[in-house]
C-alpha cells in the first residue's frame, strides 16, 4: 500500500538514521517500486492538500514558486530501516539546490552521499543513550 503523503518524520531518534531527511525517505520508496511521479506528488501536492494549502504543492503562474531542484543520482545505495534491515538501490534523489523567493541557493554538499552508508541501526538505544550521543554525557 503506497503512502498518500511522504514526510521525513525526522526527530532525535532518526536524524542520524534511518530517516535522515525527506530525500532519503523518498528514495527508499522509489527503491521499493513506487513510481517517481507518485513519490513527488506524495511529497508536494498531497501534503499541501492535507493542510488545506493546495497553492503550496504546485507550480503554476502566480503560485508561490519555492522549489527544490532534484536529480536522480545513479549508483549503489544501501537503505536501512529502523530495525537494521537493508535494501540496495541503484538510484537516489539528491537536491542540486532550491529556489526560495526567486533566489537560487545551490546545495554545496550535493556530492556528499555518505550519510546513509555510515548508518548503524540503534534500535536498542534508550532515550538516555540517544540524548547523551547528541548533547553530551553531563548531568545537571
Amino acid at each position: 500500500l503506497a503512502p498518500d503523503v511522504i514526510s521525513s518524520d525526522v526527530h532525535l531518534y532518526c536524524v542520524d538514521g534511518p530517516a535522515f531527511d525527506i530525500l532519503v525517505c523518498m528514495s527508499k520508496l522509489l527503491a521499493l517500486g513506487m513510481p517517481l511521479v507518485e513519490v513527488l506528488r506524495a511529497a508536494t501536492q498531497r501534503p499541501a492538500e492535507a493542510i488545506a494549502r493546495p497553492e503550496l504543492g504546485t507550480l503554476a503562474v502566480g503560485a508561490i514558486g519555492d522549489v527544490a531542484v532534484l536529480r536522480l543520482r545513479p549508483g549503489r545505495f544501501t537503505f536501512v530501516d529502523a530495525v537494521g534491515a537493508s535494501l540496495i538501490a541503484e538510484q537516489r534523489l539528491v537536491s542540486d539546490g532550491i529556489v526560495v523567493g526567486g533566489t537560487w541557493w545551490p546545495n554545496e554538499a550535493v556530492d556528499d552521499l555518505s550519510d546513509i552508508e555510515r548508518f548503524e541501526a540503534h534500535a536498542h538505544d534508550t532515550h538516555v543513550d540517544v540524548v547523551a550521543r547528541h548533547f553530551g554525557h553531563g548531568h545537571g
